[in-house]
This record gives C-alpha cells, sequence and structure tokens, in this order.
C-alpha cells in the first residue's frame, strides 16, 4: 500500500489541523527486567507444562504502528493502525 510522507491531520497538542510527518515504529526487543518478564519466568520455572495456550495459526499481514509528528510543535501521536502486508511511502 502507498501513503504520503505527510498529512494535514488535527494536533491535540496545538488544537489545529497541522501538517504531520507519518513514520513507521519497528518492533523493538521486549525488555528482560519487566514485571510480566519475571512474572512469566517464575511461573515456567519447575515441572509442569507451558503456562500459556499453544498459538494456532499467524495473521495473513501485520498491523502497522504509524507516528504522526507535528511540523510545528514537535510532538508525536499515534492513530489506529490498519493491516497491510507491505506499507511504503510515497
Amino acid at each position: 500500500m502507498k501513503m504520503p510522507k505527510t498529512r494535514r491531520t488535527y494536533c491535540k497538542w496545538c488544537k489545529k489541523h497541522t501538517v504531520h510527518k507519518i513514520k513507521i515504529v519497528k518492533k523493538r526487543k521486549r525488555g528482560e527486567l519487566k514485571q510480566g518478564q519475571r512474572r512469566f519466568r517464575r511461573i515456567e520455572r519447575g515441572y509442569g507444562g507451558y503456562p500459556r495456550a499453544k498459538p494456532h495459526g499467524e495473521k495473513p499481514t501485520r498491523r502497522h504502528d504509524l507516528r504522526f509528528t507535528c511540523q510545528e510543535c514537535g510532538r508525536s501521536s499515534t492513530k489506529k493502525g490498519f493491516r497491510a502486508k507491505r506499507l511504503e511511502f510515497v
């Protein structure tokens, strides 16, 4: 899917419509010391099965994480992501 690099949309900090630059945020490595991860490792220890159900199947596409950066104030916001196999900016 092709998408423009900039878009005029509402900025909740400027309280008006301004030009926003759009970029895709890449997936980062999960924190190994987060509370949920520590809890998971504790449950996983010892005898017994895996604590969660086995995931079945895979989604055909991924939902893109888009960040909209206001050109006036420089603040970033997110909008609801959508599914697309490949996303490129023109």
